[in-house]
């Protein structure tokens, strides 16, 4: 294997050698070894400053990615003060159309068979008569039998046994009056109330349309504040809905004695209100 020569090293060797010997030993020494070319070096002396420019071409594209990442402090604090905070509230309206009756037999006497014998009596021909009808959701609300004390004297007395059987069932609330007028007459005795409500679609749409009443309301005010001190309305930074609950029924007791002779019992279920609340932060 020839020893490596560089041009360098072919110098050191030549030093002590006159010129004529010199350019002849060189010429031997061209033949015989392989001297090493320095043409790499030149290329890798080329390529320093394309991989330079290079650098200086990717070297703003990855500084501005950078700076993506990261927020001026200052100018968030200063975009979190510049908000506002405004509570919108919306109403909305609704029909109740659907009554629900509660209504049930009691009767009082000295024997508990007795008693409840009765009570199972009456309450089976109040629930002939409300079948009748086609009310919906009829059911058994309670049944209780419990005896009856007379305390007179500082003594304690039992003096019989009192039953009842509670009813419950939902009615069209133009139809309620005529069928508790019935189921009186059928042998009930007690009549515990009646509340009123809409149906659970109908409340379900007023809740939406009560939320969209609060959102608008809440806007409104944001652009009176701002308008007044010559600002804008930017974007709305963060909502929060404060409540959109179903209304609660409306009840009405009636009265066994506000029945008239030949007239139906008055039973008028009016309206229901829907409510809702939300706080919008906006900046400006």
């Amino acid at each position: 294997m020839r020893d490596v020569f560089t041009p360098e090293t072919l110098d050191i060797e030549l030093g002590n050698v006159q010129d004529d010997q010199q350019l002849n030993l060189q010429t031997k020494l061209q033949a015989n070894w392989q001297i090493k070319p320095q043409e790499p070096q030149k290329f890798q002396k080329l390529q320093k400053p394309q991989k330079l420019q290079g650098l200086q071409r990717f070297l703003p594209l990855a500084l501005g990615i950078l700076s993506l990442g990261f927020v001026d402090p200052v100018m968030a604090q200063e975009r979190m003060l510049r908000t506002l905070s405004v509570s919108g509230r919306g109403v909305e309206t609704i029909a109740a159309t659907i009554a629900r009756v509660d209504l049930g037999v009691e009767f009082q006497g000295k024997n508990a068979n007795e008693v409840q014998q009765e009570v199972a009596s009456r309450s089976n021909a109040v629930v002939n008569v409300l079948r009748a009808q086609n009310v919906e959701n009829l059911q058994t609300r309670g049944i209780r039998l419990e005896p009856v004390y007379n305390y007179a004297n500082d003594r304690q007395e039992l003096i019989g046994y009192r039953g009842t059987n509670t009813l419950s069932f939902r009615v069209a609330p133009d139809r309620a009056g005529l069928i508790v007028d019935g189921a009186v007459q059928a042998g009930a005795t007690r009549i515990e109330g009646i509340n009123f409500t809409a149906s659970d679609a109908a409340i379900n749409q007023a809740q939406q349309q009560a939320l969209r009443l609060a959102t608008q309301d809440a806007q409104k005010q944001a652009d009176t504040v701002l308008s007044s001190l010559n600002l804008t309305r930017q974007e709305i930074v963060n909502i929060q809905v404060n409540g959109a609950s179903p209304p609660p029924p409306i009840f009405l007791r009636v009265a066994q004695d506000s029945r008239f002779e030949g007239a139906p019992t008055p039973v008028i279920p009016g309206e229901q209100r829907v409510e809702a609340s939300v706080t919008l932060t906006i900046s400006y």
